[in-house]
């Protein structure tokens, strides 16, 4: 049994590590698709 609780531990830290990076992931995104498009607007011909 105590084989499958160490398993089972480090499927865990693995899988809420990769939650917050997945988050950090998606603001990093965010933020250059926000930045391009106030760019976009700044270089607008009209």
């Amino acid at each position: 049994m105590k084989p499958f609780a160490v398993l089972l531990s480090i499927c865990l830290v693995l899988l809420l590590s990769g939650c917050n990076t997945m988050e950090g992931i998606g603001k990093d995104v965010g933020a250059a698709g926000d930045a391009l498009e106030k760019s976009a607007s700044d270089n607008k011909g009209y």
